[in-house]
């Protein structure tokens, strides 16, 4: 059973979500929070699997509560639910170990499986998302470029081209980077390429080290960046 909480300053938001969720057979609110500071008090003596995380609320706000909360339960997935489509805001959640960012408009089923992806350990990054962080630190980039000094805001989101990185990887190395850049999750890119979910994972832990890339979100982000996730998928020779 999953273990949910709920954090939003909207009493309705909550009640509508925990009655929703908790019609899901693996699925279990175990609580609700209307502010970062209660929410961090509730798991003091509750532990949940996912946290669906307001941004903008009293006392505290979600982006700390998710700085803080990952800090103390690194093992709980947190993912940011919010109306405020803003790129800074998207920069600081990653930034603070949040699994997905998803705004309020999504369906209960796009939700679910959103909470399912993030319990196997993906992250939930759709392409909007993920390019929203490329124009950031593409933004970042050009403007140290004009002062020479290092954004240290977004320098941990900034993925270098690594053209001798990329000339080794092999051709489902790359169609796996392509599918990735459009925030396909494994059983996805497993689906589309014909292939095992453990080929994928191995074919990724190898283009994550001929890259010298962090984790899957670098590499999302890096083949938005370079225009790997926009080009065809690549056909057997």
């Amino acid at each position: 059973m999953i273990k949910i909480v709920i954090a939003d300053d909207q009493e309705l938001v909550r009640e509508s979500l925990k009655i929703v969720l908790n019609t899901m057979e693996d699925m279990e609110v175990i609580g609700t929070a209307d502010n970062g500071l209660d929410l961090i008090h509730f798991l003091e003596k509750n532990p949940a699997d996912i946290i669906l995380m307001d941004i903008r609320m009293p006392t505290m706000d979600g982006i700390l509560a998710t700085k803080l909360i990952k800090q103390k339960y690194p093992e709980t997935k947190i993912i940011i639910l919010t109306t405020f489509d803003d790129e800074e805001y998207v920069m600081n959640g990653l930034k603070y170990g949040a699994s997905g960012y998803l705004l309020k408009g999504i369906s209960i089923p796009e939700l679910a499986a959103a909470i399912h992806k993030v319990m196997l350990g993906e992250a939930m990054l759709n392409t909007d998302i993920v390019t929203k962080v490329v124009k950031l630190f593409n933004q970042s980039s050009m403007n140290n470029e004009s002062n020479d000094e290092p954004d240290k805001k977004n320098q941990e989101y900034y993925v270098e081209f690594d053209e001798s990185g990329f000339s080794c990887m092999n051709r489902t190395e790359r169609n796996i980077c392509r599918l990735l850049g459009r925030g396909m999750s494994n059983k996805e890119i497993a689906a589309t390429l014909n292939l095992s979910e453990g080929s994928i994972r191995n074919n990724l832990s190898n283009a994550l080290s001929k890259l010298a890339l962090r984790d899957r979100t670098q590499l999302a982000i890096w083949s938005v960046q370079i225009g790997l996730a926009y080009q065809a998928l690549e056909e057997d020779s």
